[in-house]
């Protein structure tokens, strides 16, 4: 594409820059798609024969984060290209990028009406099954989907910080699958007030692990949502119990999806869709854990943090994850410029790195030993060996001090 320097000028100077991501973006609802795709495989499959092999598809979900993402993301590498300044105005105001994430949206409740049919139906000959899905398919497919309301709930974070009702609102179907409505609210206001602090429930602490993380973002997110709903209420002298409250609707919007499927598929549904729910914002909260890990804005003279900068944030430029997560990897950006649209979202000289993509990140999360490994002298590193200034667990404080010469006296 061709854009001016100034647009008000005619006979500006033009300055041809392209954005060679434009038709990668399609991508993205590759995912969202995953399990249409799969259908015409296991039935051939099934029809030569193969149908143990067949079975593994169910688990298309996993097998694409745990497995093909991070192999795409080695083996393409970084980006390594941000929009320049003049091209941006442009990219914000060009619709296709927004209709990609609004195509997301039917094809993600496509993808669950279809998931709620074949766990539930008797009769699956047409697929070449011998009557209904086995317990492991079942729960297979069912994870599947958890994975891609995870997925979602990315979606759901890129339309939920726009200035448009209509994306906000967008955001907000986005999240019912997974009963995490209340993230709209915790996350917009919530977690970038207080971002990389103790007090955010979102930013992991150094020496937490993953599992010891996961209870408490996801109690305290929703603490918080509701607290922030709850003053919000108060100082228009309404009631936080009251349909005014955003998360009270979110949670309706929520139960009134699961019991229509419920309705229309039967009570038997109803352990499948706990289970896609719990999957689908434990992988959001693997992605949160990672974002932020041992990062701390330190506090000023007047003991107020510090403003959030880049180096608050755990960046990533693979080129694959950027594109199937909406350039969520450059969290930087999204940090300082939260209602900025992913196309025009930048890589920061100065902001930290990962090793590798969000993809292969979230994988190691899930064994802390690995994950200590990897990341704690990165942390180190960011902070030139003085540990003192990084997001501690309280409760491994005095131990983590200890391991690296230093005593509570001495700070």
């Amino acid at each position: 594409m061709s854009v001016n320097a100034d647009p008000g000028q005619s006979e500006a100077p033009a300055v041809t820059w392209r954005d060679r991501k434009r038709y990668m973006w399609l991508w993205g609802l590759f995912p969202v798609t995953a399990v249409f795709i799969a259908l015409p495989v296991v039935y051939g499959l099934n029809y030569i024969g193969w149908d143990p092999v067949s079975h593994v598809l169910w688990w298309v979900g996993p097998i694409l984060i745990y497995v093909l993402i991070p192999t795409f993301d080695l083996f393409f590498g970084p980006d390594g290209e941000n929009p320049p300044e003049e091209a941006m105005e442009y990219l914000e105001n060009d619709k296709y990028y927004r209709y990609l994430t609004y195509a997301f949206i039917p094809l993600q409740y496509g993808t669950l009406l279809l998931a709620c049919y074949l766990i539930t139906a008797d009769n699956l000959s047409w697929l070449g099954i011998d009557g209904s899905l086995r317990g492991w398919d079942q729960i297979g497919l069912a994870i599947s989907v958890g994975c891609l309301g995870g997925i979602g709930i990315n979606t759901a974070h890129e339309l939920g910080h726009k200035k448009e009702d209509l994306e906000r609102w967008l955001s907000r179907i986005t999240l019912a699958q997974t009963f995490y409505g209340h993230f709209y609210i915790e996350h917009n206001r919530g977690h970038h007030v207080r971002v990389a602090t103790p007090e955010d429930p979102a930013s992991s602490r150094f020496g937490e692990t993953f599992w010891g993380f996961w209870p408490r973002t996801v109690s305290g997110s929703f603490k918080s949502s509701w607290s922030v709903e709850k003053t919000r209420l108060q100082r228009l002298g309404k009631s936080a119990w009251s349909l005014q409250n955003e998360v009270l609707t979110a949670w309706l919007m929520s139960a009134a999806l699961w019991a229509v499927l419920v309705g229309i598929f039967g009570i038997k549904l109803l352990p499948f869709l706990v289970l896609q729910a719990i999957i689908g914002f434990s992988l959001l909260e693997a992605v949160n854990y990672l974002e932020h890990y041992g990062l701390m804005r330190q506090k000023t003279a007047s003991g107020r943090y510090e403003r959030p900068a880049p180096e608050h944030s755990w960046n990533s430029d693979h080129i694959v994850t950027n594109i199937l997560l909406y350039h969520l990897q450059r969290h930087s950006d999204h940090h300082a410029y939260p209602t900025r649209r992913y196309q025009t979202l930048r890589s920061w000289d100065g902001a930290p790195n990962l090793p590798s993509g969000y993809a292969s990140m979230i994988l190691l999360a899930y064994f802390p030993p690995i994950w200590r490994k990897v990341m704690d002298p990165k942390v180190l590193a960011h902070y030139n060996g003085d540990i003192t200034k990084a997001n501690i667990q309280p409760s491994k404080r005095a131990k983590i001090l200890a391991k690296y010469g230093v005593t509570e006296d001495a700070q």
